[in-house]
């Protein structure tokens, strides 16, 4: 009869999980434990950070540069809230994000706050009530006496803060389960293996505003599919008096926030190219159809690169 050594069979597990592990970790020595920490902090790119790199030297070849663009609410709007997963499944940065993504063409544009200012406007409030300085002492002119006298507070110059020509509003407005899906199972005795494959889908919508005129000089709708993949394998069964029930497998998932900001990413692209005068057709071709030659893995070290 075959007997199990469970304690085996536990730490056979472990190893298993172990190497599947795709992160490398370590740990610190922190009083009183150990602290086990993940991979190192790297650049957070996307698989577009060639096309901004394309876009920002067609935009210099074009001369239009220096245009000024700030980012206004960019909100979830697909009204998704789930208690089980921990609250929204879609990320409320969006306006964060479409920020960053101006960040990558900022040789050329000049972006403006305009999310959030509420450090601005308490300073310039402690300016109005002359609390603000700077450490240094001003000469200004008193309107009482007419005579140049010596303050240590900061003084009021109006016109300091820039104006903008253009700014991006909108929302994510779609989250869709499960659009597609496959798979298949099959067992024998209590023993079996069985895989799929599903999608969802997200989807933004974008305009453009010229700030004097509220103006909307360009609006755009974009979804993006996402896939994910599933395999495993499990044993049910007994031997002699012991029942022993395995499960192992893999799941890979496009991560759905990357989703959503690659394709805001994308309808900034569009939407400054419609502003400055530039298609970005040819920029984002490299993304809409990456070479076949080229591994994911390659792919994805070159899409992450640092910018120069």
């Amino acid at each position: 009869m075959l007997q199990i050594n469970f304690k085996v069979a536990l730490v056979l597990a472990s190893a298993l999980l172990t190497g599947c592990a795709s992160t490398k970790e370590h740990y610190i020595h922190s009083s009183p434990k150990k602290i086990l920490m993940g991979p190192q902090v790297t650049n957070n790119g996307t698989p577009l950070d060639q096309s901004f790199q394309c876009m920002e030297g067609k935009i210099r070849e074009s001369g239009n540069i220096g245009l000024s663009v700030s980012v206004g609410n960019v909100k979830d709007y697909t009204g998704k809230f789930s208690e089980s997963d921990g609250g929204n499944p879609i990320t409320q940065g969006g306006s964060l994000m479409v920020t960053s993504a101006l960040g990558k063409l900022s040789g050329v544009l000049n972006l403006r706050e305009r999310f959030d200012t509420q450090v601005a406007e308490i300073e310039l409030a402690y300016m109005n009530k002359q609390y603000l300085g700077d450490g240094e002492i001003h000469r200004i002119n008193d309107p009482r006496s007419q005579q140049i006298k010596e303050v240590r507070w900061l003084p009021y110059r109006g016109g300091t803060i820039l104006k903008s020509d253009y700014y991006i509003v909108g929302g994510i407005t779609e989250l869709n389960y499960n659009i597609q899906s496959s798979g298949a199972e099959f067992s024998v005795a209590g023993s079996g293996i069985k895989g799929r494959t599903f999608a969802v889908n997200v989807a933004v919508d974008l305009r453009i505003v010229n700030t004097n005129t509220l103006n909307v000089e360009k609006s755009i709708s974009l979804q993006k599919q996402l896939v994910g993949h599933e395999v495993g394998a499990s044993v049910f069964r007994f031997f002699g008096d012991r029942l022993v029930d395995f499960n192992a497998g893999s799941k890979r998932q496009e991560p759905l926030q990357l989703g959503v900001r690659t394709t805001l990413e994308m309808g900034v692209l569009e939407l400054i190219g419609h502003v400055a005068g530039v298609s970005p057709v040819d920029c984002i071709d490299s993304y809409i159809n990456p070479p076949k030659e080229v591994s994911t893995s390659e792919f994805n070290s070159h899409a992450i690169r640092p910018r120069a």
